[in-house]
């Protein structure tokens, strides 16, 4: 998106970038973790304001760059931590599940219902595709 920034790399930003979008704003957030030399990040809903390709992008940055590091993703999305080795399910403030992706959808709790809720939410705004006849 910079690129698309009047003056690019050389746009002036004003006080808590008030002239970007939320979704612009959490990916120089994400850029300033890159840069970084931790390994631990913490990534607070790191996807809820960027369109489904930007979060494409950023998950296939996460698996990339962050390999060898330890990520702890808070995430409503569960296309966010869906490739995650360890997912934990909080309900109540208390841990009600943990394991990977298969491993949750087997267990037919929490997990695999907020699955099969999505899954039918996504299915019911597809576009009908039917024949003339």
């Amino acid at each position: 998106f910079i690129e698309k920034l009047p003056g690019k790399f050389d746009f002036q930003l004003l006080e808590n970038g008030k002239n970007l979008s939320e979704g612009q704003a959490r990916l120089i957030v994400f850029a300033r973790a890159i840069a970084g030399k931790s390994d631990l990040f913490v990534l607070d809903e790191a996807t809820s304001s960027v369109d489904s390709v930007t979060e494409n992008l950023i998950q296939k940055a996460i698996e990339r760059i962050f390999k060898d590091k330890t990520v702890i993703a808070i995430a409503h999305r569960l296309s966010t931590i869906r490739h995650s080795t360890n997912i934990l399910v909080i309900s109540n403030g208390l841990i009600a599940e943990r394991g990977n992706h298969a491993e949750l959808v087997s267990l037919n709790g929490i997990y695999a219902q907020l699955l099969k809720t999505l899954e039918q939410q996504q299915s019911s705004t597809l576009p009908e595709t039917g024949h003339a006849q």
